[in-house]
C-alpha cells in the first residue's frame, strides 16, 4: 500500500508537471571521515554555526546511517542501492566478484541521471571516488566520471584522498588541471594567494548556484557537494587553526565527557541507552602530547572551514532567491577514522633536510601522498611534523577518533555504531515545517535517492544505459518524516571487509570480520553496544542472521571478503 501511494505521487508529478517551478532544488552535502559528535548541534565544541542554524530551522536525525567507508557510501548515496549492488562493495579495485568491481556498474543509475530526465540541471563539486583513477594513462577510462554519470558540470577530484594544498586527480569537467594554472580559478584570487581544496569546493558550488540562476532559472537543480574535510591529512589555514589553539589542552577524556553531556542535553543521544566508557590509555598519545593536541586543533579547523563554506552556499541561495525552495541535507560518509597514516616517525622521508627541485606550475599532482611541495620541500609525517602546512601529512589517530565517535563503538571500516552513525540535517523552508526537532526514525543513505525521486517528480527507470535492467531502489523517501508522519521498512543491512550487520526495529545483529561471531544488541536500551544479547536470545539471532544471508545473496555480497 505504501508503495502504491509513493508511485502515485511520482506518476502525478511526472505527467502533469503541476507547478513545475514549485519542485525544490536539492543539495546533498557530504563530509569525510567525521564522527557522530563532531558538529556543534550533535555535541561538539567545534564551532559550526551554519550547520547549527540549519538544524535549528530544520530536522536532526539521530539514527541515520552510512556504510562505514568512503567509496561504498558514495556509491550508495548516488544510486539509492546498497553499495555491492552498484559494484562498490569495497574500494576502487576489481576483486573478481560483481559486488566488488570497484566502480559503478551499468545496472545502477545516479541521482543526477534520474533527475536529468525530470528537467533538473545537475552539478557536482568535490570528491567523486566511485571509479578507479588511472594517473599515468592519458587515455584513462572516463566512462564513470561525473560528466558521464549524469552531471552537467563537475569540479573536484576523481580519487579519494590527498593534500588539501595540492590535491591529486584535480579535474574540471573531464580535464585534469593544476590548481596553480587554472584560468577559471586564478590562484591570485584565493585567500593569501594560496589554493585550499575546501575553499575550492565551496567556491565552485556557489558558482554553479549563481550561474544556474543566471542561465537556467526556469529549471530546478540538483547539487552534490562532497567535501574532503576532515579526512587526513590534517591540513588547514593558520587563521582557522588559531581559533582552536589551547581548546584541547584538557585532553581526550575531558573533551569526550563534555561532548557526552552536551549530546544528552541536546537530545541526540539517550543517557539511559548509552555508556560514556573511558578511553583506554593505550589509545592516547602521551609521549608526543603537544603534537597530538595540534592534530586535533587542525582537525577542528578543517571542520570549521567547511562550515564557513556551507555558509557561503547558503548565502548564494539567499542572494539568488533560491533559498526557500531548496532542500539541503548534510551528512557524513563514515565514522571517525582511527587509521594511523603519517603518525609514526617512519613516515618521514629519509632525509628531512633534503630538498627537491621546484615543480613546474602546470604540474599535475597524481600522488595520494605527495613526496614534495611545489616549492621543493619534502612532505613529512610523524610526531616531528606539526600538522597544518603543506609539507606535513598526518592523521589524527585513535584517541581523537574515539572522541569523535562519542559514545559509540568502533570506527571507519567497522559496522558497529561508531563506524556507521552519521548526523543528518534536513533543511527546507518551504517544505519542512518542523523546526529544531529531533527525528529518531532509523534511516540510511539509500533513502536519499528515493527522496530525490519523490520530490522531483522523476520516474525511476526500469532500464537505462542502452537497455540494461536497473536494480529497484532500496530506500524509502524521507518526505513523510519531513511532514511529521512515519515510514515503514523491513530492515537495514551492511557489509564491509567482512564486517556485517542488520537492523530490524531496535534490534541489531553485528559481527566483526568474516569469521567474527554474531553479537545482538537492543539499541533502544544499549546503543553503545555494551550488552551482547546473543546468548540470551538465540532465536532472534537465527532470524536476523537468516534475513542478512538472504540480503547478501540478492545484493552480491561475499560475507568472507576481507580487505
Amino acid at each position: 500500500m505504501l508503495f502504491m501511494i509513493g508511485m502515485s505521487i511520482v506518476f502525478t508529478c511526472d505527467n502533469s508537471h503541476a507547478a513545475e517551478d514549485e519542485r525544490p532544488n536539492i543539495i546533498y552535502i557530504l563530509s569525510d571521515d567525521m564522527g557522530y559528535s563532531d558538529i556543534g548541534c550533535y555535541g561538539s565544541e567545534i564551532e559550526t554555526p551554519v550547520l547549527d542554524s540549519l538544524a535549528e530551522n530544520g530536522i536532526r536525525f539521530t539514527q541515520f546511517y552510512n556504510t562505514a567507508r568512503c567509496c561504498p557510501t558514495r556509491a550508495s548515496l548516488l544510486t539509492g542501492l546498497y553499495p555491492h549492488q552498484a559494484g562498490v562493495g569495497h574500494m576502487m579495485e576489481d576483486r573478481g566478484h560483481d559486488g566488488y568491481r570497484g566502480q559503478l556498474n551499468r545496472r545502477c543509475v545516479t541521482i543526477a541521471e534520474v533527475l536529468q530526465t525530470a528537467g533538473y540541471r545537475t552539478y557536482m563539486s568535490g570528491k567523486w571516488h566511485v571509479t578507479p583513477f588511472q594517473p599515468k594513462s592519458p587515455d584513462a577510462d572516463k566512462s564513470n566520471w561525473p560528466r558521464q554519470r549524469g552531471f552537467d558540470r563537475f569540479y573536484g577530484t576523481i580519487h579519494g584522498a590527498g593534500s588539501f594544498w595540492d590535491p591529486n586527480s584535480l579535474t574540471r569537467e573531464n580535464t585534469r588541471i593544476s590548481p596553480v594554472t587554472d584560468p577559471e580559478y586564478p590562484i591570485e584570487s584565493q585567500v593569501d594567494g594560496k589554493f585550499y581544496y575546501t575553499d575550492a569546493i565551496t567556491d565552485h558550488a556557489t558558482r554553479f548556484i549563481r550561474e544556474h540562476q543566471e542561465g537556467s532559472s526556469d529549471e530546478p537543480f540538483f547539487l552534490y557537494v562532497a567535501y574532503t574535510a576532515a579526512h587526513w591529512p590534517m591540513h588547514a589555514r593558520e587563521r582557522d587553526i588559531a581559533k582552536y589553539e589551547g581548546r584541547y589542552d584538557a585532553g581526550y577524556d575531558a573533551i569526550r565527557n563534555a561532548r557526552y553531556q552536551r549530546m544528552i542535553d541536546l537530545g541526540v543521544i539517550d543517557a539511559e541507552a548509552t555508556v560514556n566508557w573511558p578511553i583506554p590509555d593505550k589509545w592516547k598519545t602521551q609521549k608526543h602530547w603537544e603534537w597530538d593536541k595540534r592534530n586535533m586543533e587542525v582537525y577542528a579547523a578543517m571542520i570549521d572551514s567547511m562550515d564557513q563554506g556551507i555558509g557561503k552556499i547558503v548565502d548564494s541561495l539567499k542572494s539568488t532567491g533560491q533559498y526557500d525552495n531548496t532542500l539541503i541535507c548534510f551528512l557524513q560518509d563514515n565514522g571517525g577514522c582511527a587509521e594511523t597514516l603519517g603518525r609514526s616517525s617512519k613516515h618521514n622521508v629519509e632525509n628531512t633536510n633534503q630538498t627537491f627541485d621546484p615543480l613546474p606550475s602546470d604540474h599535475l599532482q597524481m600522488d595520494m601522498v605527495p613526496k614534495q611541495t611545489r616549492d621543493g620541500r619534502p612532505v613529512r609525517g610523524g610526531p616531528e611534523a606539526m600538522a597544518g602546512p603543506e609539507d606535513t601529512y598526518v592523521a589524527y589517530g585513535r584517541g581523537w577518533a574515539t572522541v569523535s565517535n562519542t559514545p559509540f563503538r568502533e570506527y571507519k571500516h567497522w559496522v558497529h555504531e561508531g563506524g556507521i552513525s552519521t548526523p543528518l540535517i534536513a533543511h527546507w523552508p518551504r517544505g519542512i515545517a518542523r523546526h529544531g526537532e529531533i527525528e529518531p526514525t532509523p534511516g540510511h543513505l539509500v533513502d536519499l535517492m528515493a527522496t530525490a525521486v519523490d520530490l522531483s517528480g522523476a520516474e525511476y527507470p526500469k532500464t537505462f544505459h542502452d537497455g540494461n535492467s536497473i536494480h529497484p531502489m532500496e530506500g524509502q523517501s524521507l518526505r513523510p518524516l519531513f511532514e511529521g508522519n512515519t515510514i515503514q521498512r523491513e530492515a537495514i543491512y551492511w557489509e564491509h571487509e567482512g564486517n556485517r550487520a542488520i537492523r530490524v526495529g531496535d534490534y541489531k545483529l553485528v559481527a566483526k570480520g568474516g569469521k567474527g561471531l554474531w553479537e545482538l544488541y537492543d539499541l533502544a536500551k544499549d546503543r553503545s553496544e555494551q550488552n551482547d544479547l546473543s546468548q540470551q536470545m538465540p532465536e532472534m539471532v537465527e532470524k536476523l542472521a537468516a534475513m542478512w544471508q538472504e540480503y547478501a545473496e540478492r545484493a552480491f555480497v561475499v560475507p568472507g571478503m576481507r580487505k
